[in-house]
C-alpha cells in the first residue's frame, strides 16, 4: 500500500494547505496511507469503533468546543483513549488554539498536531486533492511522451532508434512536447494515467550529435506542456522481414502501465518510412476508435458480408442449373 510521512504535508506549496506544527514533532514521521480524512465526532465520546488508522483527524470548532465542555482530567482521559489508536495526525482548522490538554496528549502519544487558518471543509478539500495526488501508484519509463493532435502518445523502443528524432519533427509540426528520455507515470483515478517530464530534465531533449536541446526555448511555451493523458503507446521496433507484423489491425494489443492497460501498437522502422506522418495518422486514428469507429473492424466487416454474399449468389446459381 501506498503511504507519505506526515513531514510532507508540512513540505506542501502547491495545495497551499497553510499548516504549521505546534506538537509532537516526533510525529511528522508517522506515515498516511489514505486519501479519506476522518473528523474524531463520537470518537471523543468514547466510542472508537469506526476511528480509522492511519488517517489524518481534523479537529474543527466542534470538536474543539465539545472538548473545552469538559473538565480538564475528562479531556486528558478522552485524547489518551483516542491516541491508542494508530492515527496519522491531527490538525487544527480555522487558527483556533488547541486546548492544553490536546498539546499534551499530542506530545505524550508522539502525534504530530498541526493547526491551518483554513476553514474544515476548505482544509478537507484542498488535503483530499493533496493525497490523492501523493498516494496514487507512481513509475518511470524510458521513452517519449508526445501530445499530438490532442491525443497522449507514448514513444517506446530500444535507445538510439529515433525516439527524439521523431519527437523534434513532431514538435516542427505543431505538436506538444510531454517528456523526453524519462516518463514520470501516475494512476490519478481508475483507467486513468497521466505521464510528466521528470522536474530535472523538464523540457529537455537529447539529440544525437546535437546535445541537449531546451523545446520551450527553441520553440515556445506552446510546444510543451506538464503533464498529458496517456491513450495510446507505440512501440517501435527495428525492421526484422522473419517477423509478421500486424496488418490489418483488427485486434487490439495493450501494454499495463501502473495497473492500466493502454492500447498498443508496435510499429516497425526501417529506412524510407515516414515515421512521424504514421504517428500523426495514429493519433488520428485513435480519435476515431474513442468515438466509436474502428475503422479496421469495418473493413473487416464489409469484407466478411461481401465473401457472405458471394458465396450465396453462387450457391444460388448452382441450383439454378
Amino acid at each position: 500500500m501506498n503511504s507519505i510521512r506526515v513531514s510532507q504535508l508540512l513540505e506542501d506549496r502547491e495545495y497551499d494547505l497553510r499548516l504549521t506544527l505546534v506538537a509532537g514533532e516526533r510525529g511528522v514521521q508517522h506515515r498516511i496511507n489514505s486519501s479519506r480524512i476522518q473528523k474524531p465526532g463520537l470518537a471523543l465520546t468514547g466510542f472508537t469503533e469506526h476511528l480509522h488508522p492511519h488517517r489524518v483527524q481534523v479537529f474543527g470548532n466542534t470538536e474543539v468546543s465539545y472538548l473545552l465542555t469538559l473538565p480538564e482530567q475528562r479531556q486528558r482521559e478522552v485524547l489518551d483513549s483516542l491516541f491508542q489508536e494508530e492515527l496519522a495526525c491531527v490538525v487544527v482548522t480555522k487558527d483556533i488554539p488547541p486546548p492544553p490538554a490536546l498539546l499534551e496528549a499530542c506530545e505524550k502519544a508522539g502525534l504530530a498536531l498541526m493547526r491551518t487558518p483554513l476553514l474544515s471543509s476548505q482544509f478537507i478539500q484542498q488535503v483530499q486533492a493533496f493525497l490523492e495526488e501523493a498516494l496514487t501508484e507512481a513509475s518511470s519509463l524510458h521513452g517519449v511522451l508526445m501530445d499530438v493532435f490532442g491525443v497522449g502518445i507514448l514513444l517506446l523502443g530500444k535507445s538510439g532508434i529515433g525516439k527524439s528524432e521523431i519527437a523534434l519533427d513532431l514538435v516542427m509540426r505543431g505538436h506538444r512536447l510531454v517528456a523526453d528520455d524519462i516518463v514520470d507515470v501516475t494512476r490519478r483515478r481508475p483507467g486513468v494515467v497521466y505521464g510528466a517530464g521528470n522536474p530535472v530534465i523538464r523540457h529537455h531533449m537529447e539529440i544525437r550529435g546535437l546535445g541537449i536541446i531546451n523545446i520551450k526555448d527553441l520553440f515556445g511555451v506552446a510546444s510543451v506542456r506538464e503533464r498529458k493523458k496517456i491513450e495510446l503507446v507505440i512501440e517501435l521496433h527495428e525492421w526484422d522481414p522473419q517477423q509478421e507484423y500486424d496488418r490489418l489491425g483488427v485486434e487490439d494489443r495493450f501494454m499495463n502501465i501502473v495497473g492500466v492497460d493502454i492500447p498498443l501498437s508496435v510499429v516497425p522502422v526501417r529506412p524510407g518510412r515516414n515515421m512521424t506522418t504514421i504517428i500523426e495518422v495514429a493519433a488520428r486514428n485513435q480519435l476515431l476508435k474513442q468515438q466509436g469507429h474502428h475503422s479496421a473492424r469495418e473493413f473487416a466487416e464489409r469484407l466478411n458480408r461481401a465473401i457472405a454474399e458471394g458465396a450465396m449468389r453462387r450457391s444460388m446459381g448452382e441450383e439454378v442449373e
